[in-house]
């Protein structure tokens, strides 16, 4: 029977991408992230040990070897919604989870980014990193896909790669356009509590959010969940918006105007509703915003979790409970 297949983390964050791969029988057992709040609310949930501070510090001796690497390595530098820097210093973070790959050699990674990836310096970023990935020893394969055709209320556009080390010869792995589920905001927020008024950013509305509609229905998927507080989009029961001119509209006049709270926003990510996060307000919306939604995440480890299982792999868990067993006496 094979075993429990054991995962570390790159810039973890909260846990999203972390805490579907757990959900789909996976184990986290090492994580890693620079924001101290996002570490707490991993603690919070997760068995795994979590260490907070700056990675290109991390002692790569420390990091336990495991069957599956994650990260979604920071994306600033590569967003469309952003400066679009070839040479931003964020973008050479991915380097780090490049160098954990050679030394660790795990059986699958996983990264996750923005859709601006693909078209970052006409495509030669992309590139760059599949091309570094696949001298580690690995089959790349990487999708465009949108979280709302798997089951997550959200518009949200992302590219997720996965790699298999050479041994393992996988040939057909591909990440389907849709699993065939579809959930609404209602699906998802019609069993919340009323938002209390300290779980909403309450900040003025800049000129920035004022230039495009940013009211979606109860019936509809969500426009993407940002990091940014500021920047969140309405509730569904908001009035809608009234265009005035180009790039510029006004709030409905009929009924409470508000942002999306940090709870319903984590809803819409699909974390638990119960999920515990730790900081102020900006912060838990930047970590909420931030992650990987868990359905997704769930899912792409689902589709996985199979190629380890067909090749009889042992778990690097399993291995470890085998080779550390004191061996019998002889009668």
């Amino acid at each position: 029977m094979v075993g429990e297949f054991t995962v570390s983390s790159l810039f973890c964050g909260a846990g999203g991408l972390d805490m579907g791969f757990d959900r789909a029988g996976f184990k986290t057992v090492w994580a890693n992230d620079f924001e101290e709040d996002a570490c707490k609310t991993h603690r919070a949930w997760s068995h795994a040990e979590v260490v907070c501070g700056d990675i290109s510090k991390v002692d790569y001796a420390s990091i336990p070897k495991t069957d599956v690497i994650l990260g979604g390595f920071p994306c600033q530098g590569f967003s469309l919604s952003g400066p679009r820097k070839i040479d931003d210093s964020r973008n050479v973070l991915y380097k780090h989870y490049v160098r954990l790959l050679k030394q660790n050699q795990p059986k699958v990674f996983v990264g996750e980014n923005v859709k601006g990836l693909l078209t970052m310096g006409n495509g030669a970023i992309i590139d760059a990193i599949i091309e570094d990935f696949s001298e580690c020893g690995y089959t790349v394969y990487y999708k465009l896909i949108n979280a709302k055709d798997f089951g997550v209320p959200q518009d949200r556009e992302r590219v997720i790669i996965v790699g298999f080390r050479h041994d393992m010869k996988v040939k057909d792995f591909s990440i389907p356009e849709t699993n065939g589920e579809h959930r609404t905001m209602r699906d998802v927020l019609a069993g919340l509590p009323p938002a209390r008024d300290e779980e909403v950013c309450r900040a003025p509305y800049s000129s920035r959010y004022m230039s495009r509609n940013r009211k979606r229905g109860w019936d509809e998927v969500s426009y993407t969940i940002p990091a940014m507080a500021k920047q969140v989009t309405l509730w569904p029961g908001s009035p809608d918006m009234v265009k005035i001119d180009t790039d510029n509209w006004r709030f409905g006049d009929d009924g409470e105007t508000r942002r999306l709270s940090w709870r319903e926003a984590a809803a819409i990510q699909t974390f638990p509703p119960d999920m515990e996060f730790f900081g102020d307000l900006t912060s838990i919306y930047k970590q909420i915003g931030n992650a990987v939604p868990v359905h997704l995440a769930e899912t792409i480890a689902k589709l996985i979790r199979p190629y380890l299982q067909s090749r009889g792999e042992r778990s690097c868990r399993e291995i470890r409970r085998i080779t550390e067993k004191p061996l019998s006496t002889p009668a």
